[in-house]
């Protein structure tokens, strides 16, 4: 073979081979020194041949490297996948074996905690038992060995009582034969004492009885003596007129006649003939027996002109003007006068020593104190209408039993705190009120009556004889306790006078008015009709405009048995409701606050009154929303709260001393109406939550003028009041009651003129007339 065969052989043909598997410019660059080499004769081929293998080989083992390179790379990169790849695999298989290792793990432990707690709750049980046993072992020794030691300390007690009982029997049939040897003494002696008194008695009778005859005998000749000057008096007059009437008939001179004197009409003594028209004798007061315009029981004159509104007018409803406290202006309507009631004797002197800065630290926390809580002012009188009544009656005496009774109420625990709200009141008379209570309340707005075309007159309570016991000095006393206790006869009650539709009432030595509301519930009513119900009943309906209804039940004496208000739609908000009482002859009007303990106020008087003078920019909802300062015994008519205060003083009350009354007036200015602003909206605000609300409204005077005429205007006042808050900021008259005190509750102690005691008074008593469950 020759070389240029053999070179083929060696070197070509292995480069052919690589060519074929190398790319084709690898391989081109591998043939090509070949090529060359065949071309050109500078080196030897086997030289050239060496040099381009050797290259190849190079190039050959350097792409073998890349290679190599890649596929160790990509073979590492697989492998850290396929590792990553197990080992998550393995993680998840590892956490599926752990999670189940732990599940069975939990269910044994479970299942032998079970077994455990069965385990210790049996032998628990077992030990149990066995510690009953033998408790009830040593109980039954115990008590065996204590009735043993128990009857043998019976059987001494027992003993010893019988020789104690034996030896007090002794010393009592001793005690008592001395009582009764006493006694009769005692008994010898008065009546001895009786006899004599008997004696004296007599004898001072039959003085009388001559000193009677004797007064009777001068009182006959007397009355002769009158008769025959009053004889000879009409003898001389009626000459007197005979000559007048001749010398009138005689021509005077020039031609004219004299007018005749037209004599007066008598009934003798100079008295002119009833019902003639008399003149006046001076500040619009009419001689006795002349005829007042009447209309009928509580009706006013028809005709009468109504005030004017305006600013600086009275609002309409109010009184005109007067010329003194309780002194009717010239030539205004007179009352009627009948039987007056006894004298009332002047209030007793009550002479406070406490200082300024006592008073006023127990107005800030009368809680602390049984002692009588007054205003911290000048000549201050008791907070409390109650303790008025008491100071009024009996002084500082009044005043020493009642703080008394309190210190006894403090030491029996009695003394219980606020109620938190109106629930809590009336907490005593939810229990007791009947189940078929709102059956009851419906019954007496649809029960069947007889239609009757005007409206009623209600009776004056009827005479009776009724005993009341209270205590002296208006000291208050239960049906158990009594301290100082006299007994107060009230036989009758009279009418004292009737002024329009008011009539003042006078019980005992007492004056009450009582005022007919009638009217003023009627106010832009758009028909009233009255229905006859049985047992001297009358229910009234007022329809008002948007159809709802005001229904009310009165008694045969005006009292009010139920009110209720039903809307269009026929819900009923009930206002007043008091349980019917038997219609016998009805008492006299008595406070039956005198049945209650003496009041104990627990809150400052700043949160129990609030004079709108002083803080006008107050929450007045807030003040009058609160529930009474004690708990409230039972449902009260609303005739028993206007004649008790103790029943008042049971809720809070707002002063309108804004209203500044003239004296002797009952007009209320519409420049004074615009600071009752606030008060009113907080009324509106209470009635819009509950318009079954109900409002006392009270009238005062001070202390100038009569008992009678300040009773009439103080409730004109309250009217007043009344009517400027329905008709001026829309409070609807019937959520509104109203009552004269007269100057009964004055707020100052003075028998002058002070404007602080001419006032009107506003309280919240809806838990006193109705049961809270109701609403």
């Amino acid at each position: 073979m020759s070389i240029r065969s053999k070179l083929f052989a060696t070197v070509a043909l292995p480069v052919l081979s690589v060519s074929v598997a190398v790319p084709p410019a690898v391989a081109d660059s591998l043939m090509k020194p070949f090529e060359v080499a065949q071309e050109g004769g500078g080196q030897s081929d086997e030289e050239l041949l060496l040099q381009k293998q050797r290259q190849a080989e190079e190039e050959a083992a350097r792409q073998a490297a890349e290679q190599q390179r890649a596929a160790e790379e990509e073979a590492a990169r697989q492998a850290a996948e396929q590792q990553r790849a197990a080992e998550e695999e393995a993680a998840r298989q590892a956490a599926e074996q752990q999670r189940a290792a732990e599940e069975e793990a939990a269910r044994q432990a479970a299942e032998q905690q079970k077994a455990a707690e069965e385990e210790a709750a049996r032998q628990a049980a077992e030990q149990q038992k066995a510690a009953e046993e033998e408790a009830a072992r040593q109980a039954a020794e115990q008590q065996k060995a204590a009735e043993e030691e128990a009857a043998r300390q019976a059987a001494e007690q027992q003993k010893a009582a019988e020789e104690e009982a034996a030896r007090k029997a002794a010393e009592e049939q001793k005690a008592a034969e001395e009582q009764k040897a006493a006694e009769e003494q005692k008994a010898a002696d008065e009546q001895k004492a009786a006899d004599e008194q008997k004696a004296a008695e007599e004898q001072k009778a039959a003085e009388e009885q001559k000193a009677a005859d004797e007064q009777k005998a001068a009182e006959e000749q007397k009355a002769a003596d009158e008769q025959k000057a009053a004889d000879e008096q009409k003898a001389a007059d009626e000459q007197k007129a005979a000559d007048e009437q001749k010398a009138a008939e005689e021509p005077k001179a020039g031609g004219e006649t004299a007018p005749a004197v037209e004599p007066q009409p008598q009934t003798g003594e100079g008295q002119p003939v009833p019902g003639a028209e008399q003149p006046q004798t001076g500040e619009g007061q009419p001689v006795p027996g002349a005829e007042q315009p009447q209309t009928g029981e509580g009706q006013p004159v028809p005709g009468a002109e109504q005030p004017q509104t305006g600013e600086g007018q009275p609002v309409p409803g109010t009184e005109q003007p007067q010329t003194g406290e309780g002194q009717p202006e010239p030539g205004t309507e007179q009352p009627v006068t009948a039987e007056q009631p006894q004298v009332q004797q002047p209030a007793p002197e009550v002479v406070d020593t406490r200082t300024e800065e006592e008073k006023v630290k127990i107005a800030d926390d009368p809680a602390a104190t049984d002692e009588t809580v007054v205003l911290p002012v000048e000549n201050g009188a008791a907070v409390l209408d109650s303790d008025k009544d008491a100071d009024n009656a009996g002084g500082n005496q009044a005043r020493e039993e009642r703080q008394k009774l309190r210190e006894e109420l403090r030491a029996k625990e009695e003394d219980a705190p606020p109620p938190a709200d109106d629930a809590a009141a009336q907490a005593a008379i939810a229990a007791e009120m009947p189940a078929d209570l709102p059956q009851k309340i419906e019954a007496n707005l649809n029960e069947k009556g007889t239609r009757v075309d005007e409206a009623p007159v209600f009776v004056v309570p009827e005479t009776t004889n009724i005993v009341n016991n209270t205590v002296i000095n208006n000291t208050v006393i239960n049906n158990n306790t009594t301290v100082n206790n006299i007994t107060n006869n009230i036989t009758e009650v009279k009418i004292v006078e009737q002024v329009d539709n008011r009539v003042i009432l006078g019980v005992g030595d007492q004056i009450f008015v009582r005022g007919d509301d009638r009217p003023r519930l009627r106010y832009d009513a758009e028909e009233t009709y009255y229905d006859q119900l049985p047992r001297g009943r009358t229910r009234e309906t007022i329809v008002r405009p948007g159809g709802y209804r005001i229904v009310t039940v009165y008694n045969r004496y005006g009292d009010i048995l139920q009110r209720s208000r039903v809307d269009r739609d026929g819900n009923e908000y009930l206002m007043i409701y008091a349980p019917e009482r038997d219609e016998g002859p009805r008492p006299a009007i008595i406070d039956v606050g005198y049945e209650l303990p003496p009041m104990r106020l627990r809150i400052p008087v700043r949160d129990y009154i609030a004079d709108v003078s002083d803080d006008p920019d107050r929450d007045y909802y807030e003040f009058l929303a609160e529930p009474p300062v004690e708990r409230v015994e039972r449902v009260y008519t609303m005739d028993e709260v206007r004649h008790s205060a103790r029943l008042r003083d049971k809720v809070r009350r707002v002063d309108l001393d804004t209203i500044t009354f003239p004296t002797g007036s009952a007009e209320v200015s519409m420049s004074q109406a615009k600071t009752m602003r606030k008060v009113a909206a907080a009324m509106e605000k209470i009635l819009a939550k509950d318009p079954g609300e109900t409002f006392f409204i009270e009238g005062h005077t001070d202390a100038v003028g009569s008992d009678r005429s300040n009773l009439v205007l103080s409730d004109k006042r309250a009217e007043s009041v009344a009517s400027l808050l329905t008709e001026v900021y829309g409070i609807p008259p019937e959520n509104l009651a109203t009552q004269g005190y007269g100057e009964r509750f004055l707020k100052v102690r003075t028998q002058d003129a002070e404007q602080q005691n001419r006032r009107v008074t506003i309280r919240r008593v809806t838990p006193l007339v109705r049961p809270v469950a109701q609403r």
